[in-house]
């Protein structure tokens, strides 16, 4: 046998191991070890020393479940990969980090109620709170949020339960529209997100409402993934009407797509047809730079860490919604319509 099978082989060292090493009782490790900065400098430096000669780890597991507080929060998703919800993580950490927490990070398998209920009680037995990020379930009540943890829910919709703080959708998917009309467009054409999604049908209702309180005419949707290539697709089927001269597409991915095949089957922008998105990801570097509905993904996870810390201490919190406003940022892909 190996001389490093043998090691690997070794007992961990204990609590006690150390103490007797040191020459100190296991309550002044278990102190040392908490940090707790209530033992003398010498007798802490002599019980570090002991620790790293037997290669001693505190069991930060079993401290946490001792004193009920683990400073780590879990940050629960679907589809963690898109730019959406990597700009608010990244927001969450960073906000999370600078109060002193780590982060536990879980990628749901779907955005189903079940899979998020299974995922959020796995995570409640391991942290102090939890974040649940752009809940995309059919209806938010569903979902089973445990009772007697800290949690916040990033979501549009506020049900009374728990703070939820969402992008404003309905009055962002309205002002792409209002401005589409107000520049002399008939009607408004539009890619819809996938059916599955509450944000992409908060965003097809406002389009159709707008529409209709403006006495147009509702043209049928082309509904897409939010990907470039369905974006790109759509456009193909739309392009073979050569009325349309104004898109409203559910996000900056579409859009993205949707151009292309403008450019493919010799339609100007904004020159023959005028085009809006939604999300403003890279939007100003498109060609020509994109109007599009901005969604402040930073805001919105700096506002879901404001929500949870007074939970975290402890502090009273009446749950509350919380709207982030998402205003129109008008650049070079809209103009007035050229009569053809």
């Amino acid at each position: 046998m190996s001389e490093r099978s043998q090691v690997s082989r070794r007992p961990r060292a204990s609590m006690q191991d150390v103490a007797r090493l040191a020459g100190v009782s296991a309550q002044t490790v278990s102190r040392v070890a908490r940090e707790e900065g209530t033992v003398r400098p010498e007798t802490t430096r002599r019980v570090r020393e002991a620790m790293r000669q037997l290669g001693y780890a505190p069991n930060r597991a079993a401290q946490a479940l001792r004193s009920g507080a683990f400073n780590t929060v879990g940050v629960i998703g679907h589809k963690l990969a898109r730019t959406g919800e990597a700009h608010i993580i990244d927001a969450v950490t960073t906000a999370l980090r600078d109060e002193g927490f780590g982060i536990l990070l879980v990628d749901a398998p779907s955005n189903s109620a079940v899979d998020f209920t299974r995922a959020l009680n796995s995570l409640s037995q391991a942290v102090d709170g939890v974040v649940v990020l752009r809940l995309e379930t059919p209806s938010a009540t569903p979902v089973q949020l445990p009772d007697g943890i800290p949690l916040v829910v990033g979501d549009f919709r506020y049900t009374d339960r728990h703070t939820a703080v969402g992008t404003d959708q309905t009055n962002g998917a309205r002002d792409a529209v209002h401005h589409l009309l107000g520049l002399g467009h008939e009607t408004v054409h539009h890619i819809a997100g996938p059916s599955s999604s509450v944000q992409a049908r908060a965003r097809e209702q406002a389009w159709i409402a707008t529409l209709w309180e403006e006495g147009r005419a509702v043209p049928p949707l082309v509904r897409g993934d939010w990907s470039p290539r369905s974006g790109y697709e759509a456009g193909r089927r739309l392009l073979e009407d050569p009325d349309v001269t104004a898109v409203f597409c559910a996000n900056d991915e579409m859009a993205l797509g949707f151009i292309r095949a403008c450019h493919e089957e010799g339609r100007s922008i904004p020159e023959n047809i005028s085009v809006v998105g939604f999300d403003d990801i890279m939007a100003e570097w498109m060609w020509p730079p994109l109007t599009t509905v901005a969604q402040d993904f930073a805001t919105i996870g700096t506002e879901l860490v404001a929500a949870l810390l007074p939970q975290l201490r402890g502090e009273p919190d009446e749950p509350r919604g919380i709207l982030v406003p998402a205003p129109l940022v008008v650049r070079g892909s809209t103009t007035t319509p050229h009569r053809r």
